[in-house]
Parts: C-alpha cells; structure tokens; sequence
C-alpha cells in the first residue's frame, strides 16, 4: 500500500471529509442563490465584477449570507490570488507579511485580493495597516462583517471601500440550496440516495433565520442521522428526512441574535416602537426574540422602564410603577420565570394611553437651560435665614400658597427672560385630561382680579 497515494475524492467517505456548507459553496455568480440587489443582472456588486473594478469593498450582513462566497468568486472570475484571513486569529505582524508579499506580486504583474473575515475586529493600529496599500493599490481589501462599519470600521479606510449591504436568505431561497445538496452528487448528499419533502425542507430554512450555513449544518446532521437509521435496516433503500429527524438535528432553533452588535440594537429598537404604536402582539414578540435569545432581563427591564416614561408618562402614571415591579419581579424570582413580569409589562405599556409631553417637555426645558444664560433666582423665591440676606431682599415679596383661599398664589417663579416660558403641554390621553383642565384651573387662578369685580365681591360680603 502506497501511504502517499491521492486520496479517493467520492463516495461517502470522501464526503465527509468537508463541512457540506463548504463543499457547496458557489463557485459563479450564476450559481449564487439570493442578494439580487447586488448580483442581479445591471446591479452594481455585479457590474463592479463584471468591469474588473478595483476598489476594496466591504461586505456587512448576518452569518450564512455569502460574504466569504462573494469574496472567493470575485477572486475567481479576477484571476487574483486570493489571500483569506481572519481577524480573530491575524496580528499585525500577519498584516505586514501579506502586504510585503502583495507588494512583490504586484511587480509582477500579479493582482492580490485580500480577504479579511471579521474585520471589525480588528482594532485601529491593524485597520490602519491597509491604509498605505490600499490607497496605491498593493492589494484589494475585500472585508467581512457582521457588524455596523460606520461604527467598527475606520472612517479612513471606510471611505476607501464600497460597502455592500447582503440581507438574510429568504426560506424559499435556502430550500432551493437544500434541494441543490440533496441532489448534488459531486459535491452534496447525491451518493447518500436521500429524500425530503418541500415541507421538511423549509422546516430546516425557518429554523436557520436566514443562515445557508446554519441551513447546511443542520441538514448535514440530519442526513448522517438518518443514514444511520438505514444502515441498520437495508443499506439499498432509498431514505426520506424526516421532521422527527429535524428534529433531532436542530436541537433547538438558531436564533440571530448579538447582544452587542447590530441586532441587538435592531430589536429593542422594534420592541420600543411597537409599544409607542400600542401594539400588543408585536411587543410580545420582539421582547420574546430577546430574551430567547440570552438577553440579559435585566437591559430589558430597564428599556422598558424608559418606555414608561418616555412614551406615557403622566397619561397612565401607575405605568412606571408596574414597570418598577417587573424589574424587581426579575430580580427576585429570576429567569425565566420572570419573563412573564417583563410580558406584563410590555402588555400594559402597549395598551396605555399615550402621552411623550414630559419628555418633550423636558428637551424644551434643557434646550433653554444650554441656551441661555444661568439667570439668578428670582429674590422672592430665595430663603432668608440671615439678617443680611433679609436686607438684600431675600424672600420679600413671597406669597406663601397654602395661606391662599385656593392654594394658588399669582407669583412669578421662573426668571424674567423665562417668565411666560410653557414646557408641559398635556395631552387629552388618560390621567393628562385631567391635568390639562387643572392646569387652566391654576392658570385662571393665577390671573389677576379686576377692581370691578372686587368691588362687587365686597358689596357680596
């Protein structure tokens, strides 16, 4: 036996030698399946490749969108060498021996495509590095991330780069690259004579979330779990997936989620706005793709607390309170027994009357705090506790309200260049209609009486 002979390249063994989201990667264009908007026929990602367009690029979009696919078929159809590392791994050492290698090719005559996955991790020093060979066109930078670039990438090397945005693959999309694999049998499940249905198949695409990577490793398990099964019984039969199958190989559904990346922000963002909408149903939701996903409770309870005051105010006023005892609901009896508090609570916030007064309130008021000068308090607001502020006029003047027939007396308390300010305009939602007609209670109270009418108040006496 030759211990160097090539190793066969088919049959089940061979298969198995490789990742099955990597074996059926897309090799064109033609073949890739989704982000028409880019690739379609006249799009620009597609025209870029198409014209040989040099400029570095950066790809953002979930995992399993086709970054690294996207990168390596550039670098096919260019005929570059393709250079492919990942930031997690790479220091700046790496970076300064690819660029030296990029340099000499370069000289001749031999273009080097860059690939770089991750690259939002890679701090400034190291973004910094591509700088210089970039700019002269050493190399074409081609990045990968998951993350928002505008906020992870340097504006320097950003503004360098044409960003393409990819969006998660449709579920008719990521079954029609299951059927491919199934069939496959150069590449995919072929020799494994297997069978699925449509409805098992998008089974598997509803739990990836849009990821052919997560969509790929799913089916690979179900597969080899379901060859296991015919092995036992009849190795010539033909086998069909199952969902019990699915099942089994899922475990539990990948859900896309970051708790410091995009999505996160994404939707809290959707949880905080689907509450200001009173959309009790949407709220549920979006606070249930959080906490399923691992999202500390806590955060939430806290956003939700915002909401409270931020969307309804005075409108509905036990509202902060209830959302005070979901956060403490969470603390006590602890997960995930308290997401009911926080469903609660998001519930309630969704069904309130609504009312953003206070918070406008307060933004007009701290517009006039930067704006302005810091005025002084008035003197007849000012407490006397000595002889000499007494002389200087401290308190004089004060009109103490309770000694007041209705407990309201007419005296200015802002400064004069503020005196006919109006911040807190209430609405006519909830508890606010009520505070809106004692508020014209006060401001009638405050108006002056005319001497007519004080003259008739006394002949009444």
């Amino acid at each position: 036996m030759n211990l160097f002979a090539p190793i066969p390249n088919d049959g089940p063994a061979a298969l198995g030698a490789r990742p099955l989201a990597d074996r059926m990667r897309p090799r064109t264009l033609d073949e890739f399946v989704g982000q028409e908007h880019l690739v379609g026929p006249g799009k620009p990602l597609r025209v870029q490749i198409e014209r040989d367009d040099p400029t570095s690029m950066i790809f953002w979009g979930p995992p399993g969108t086709g970054k690294t696919t996207l990168a390596k078929i550039i670098a096919r159809i260019t005929k570059a060498d393709f250079i492919e590392f990942s930031a997690v791994l790479a220091g700046i050492k790496e970076i300064k021996q690819v660029m030296s290698d990029a340099d000499r090719a370069r000289q001749y005559g031999t273009r080097t495509i860059v690939f770089v996955d991750e690259i939002h991790r890679f701090n400034k020093a190291q973004q910094d590095a591509f700088l210089p060979h970039v700019e002269k066109g050493s190399i074409r930078l081609i990045g990968a991330t998951t993350e928002n670039p505008s906020f992870e990438i340097n504006s320097a090397l950003l503004s360098r780069c044409r960003v393409y945005v990819l969006n998660p693959l449709t579920e008719d999309q990521i079954v029609v690259l299951l059927r491919r694999a199934l069939t496959d049998s150069e590449r995919g499940l072929g020799p494994l004579h297997l069978e699925a249905s449509d409805e098992s198949l998008r089974k598997i695409a509803a739990y990836s979330s849009g990821d052919a990577r997560s969509a790929y490793n799913i089916f690979e398990v179900a597969a080899s779990l379901s060859v296991e099964t015919r092995l036992a019984a009849s190795p010539a039969a033909t086998t069909t997936i199952t969902d019990q199958t699915i099942q089994e190989a899922v475990q539990k559904r990948v859900l896309l989620y970051d708790k410091g990346g995009e999505e996160h922000y994404n939707i809290i963002s959707a949880l905080h706005k689907s509450v200001r909408n009173s959309d009790p149903d949407a709220a549920l939701y979006w606070l249930a793709r959080m906490l399923e996903a691992g999202e500390d409770p806590l955060y939430i309870a806290r956003r939700v607390v915002r909401m409270a005051v931020e969307d309804i105010g005075l409108a509905e006023p036990n509202a902060l309170a209830l959302c005070m005892a979901a956060r403490d609901a969470v603390d006590f009896i602890g997960m995930p027994e308290g997401n009911l508090a926080l469903a609660q609570a998001v519930v309630y916030l969704s069904i309130a009357p609504k009312s953003n007064a206070l918070y406008t309130a307060y933004g007009a008021v701290r517009q006039d705090v930067e704006q302005t000068g810091a005025e002084p308090v008035p003197l007849h607001l000012r407490n006397a506790p000595t002889s000499l502020m007494k002389g200087l006029g401290y308190g004089k003047g004060y009109q103490y309200a309770h000694d007041t027939k209705d407990k309201v007396a007419d005296m200015q308390c802002l400064p004069d260049s503020l005196r006919d300010r109006v911040y807190y305009r209430p609405t006519n939602e909830g508890v606010e209609k009520r505070i809106r007609e004692r508020l014209e209670e006060i401001k009638r109270l405050k108006q002056p009486v005319p001497k007519s009418d004080n003259k008739s108040r006394k002949k009444r006496i």
